[in-house]
């Protein structure tokens, strides 16, 4: 998962179509939507009063795994709970409290491609589009680091110089399997660094 610039003098819809249509003139064909979002939970202030600085917990869901729903701490662990977590989370207002202007999601098209799914997204917080996410999976391989040499060249085929380095969460798994955790991990991270771009001054960026 990783995310692509907004070209020169265009729009994040352009750019995202720009995408599309490189996609398209490989081979690839479109197989639906998806959608991955993330609300923010921190700790209730009672609980910060215990010596321990308050954490924040990201309650996340994905399209393609409907009846999951993902929970995830900064540099923690992610918990994988069936869709009911969502009203544990109303239950522990408590100890946990919603940042409710911090929803963010990824939201787009599928592509398959031979044995690759791509999966391209349009990164909104509120009503504006705040950028470009792109997922690739190689279907066949479950051992991460196995085909991440052939995930690249296929990436460069669309994205260019864009084509990002390996990802964080491949670091620690070496040759255990992959799990869809580790892609929610990669949305986390995501979704944080496009977050704090927001919160830097854009001036002069167009």
């Amino acid at each position: 998962v990783s995310q692509v610039p907004v070209a020169e003098g265009k729009s994040v819809q352009q750019t995202v179509e720009l995408l599309a249509r490189r996609l398209e003139a490989l081979g690839a064909d479109k197989q639906g939507t998806f959608g991955v979002d993330c609300e923010t939970y921190h700790t209730a202030a009672a609980l910060g009063t215990q010596g321990q600085t308050g954490k924040l917990m990201y309650v996340m869901h994905n399209s393609e795994y409907p009846l999951s729903c993902f929970a995830l701490f900064e540099n923690g662990p992610c918990l994988v709970a069936d869709a009911n977590f969502d009203t544990l989370m109303v239950k522990l207002k408590g100890f946990f409290q919603n940042a409710k202007a911090n929803k963010i999601e990824s939201r787009g098209t599928r592509y398959q491609y031979c044995d690759f799914l791509v999966k391209l997204g349009t990164v909104t917080m509120g009503p504006s589009a705040r950028g470009i996410s792109v997922e690739v999976e190689y279907c066949p391989c479950v051992i991460a680091n196995d085909c991440w040499n052939l995930l690249m060249e296929f990436m460069q085929s669309f994205m260019g110089s864009h084509t990002p380095g390996i990802p964080s969460v491949f670091g620690s798994k070496h040759d255990s399997t992959y799990s869809p955790g580790d892609t929610m991990v990669q949305y986390m991270e995501l979704f944080n660094k496009i977050r704090k771009q927001q919160q830097v001054p854009v001036a002069g960026i167009r």
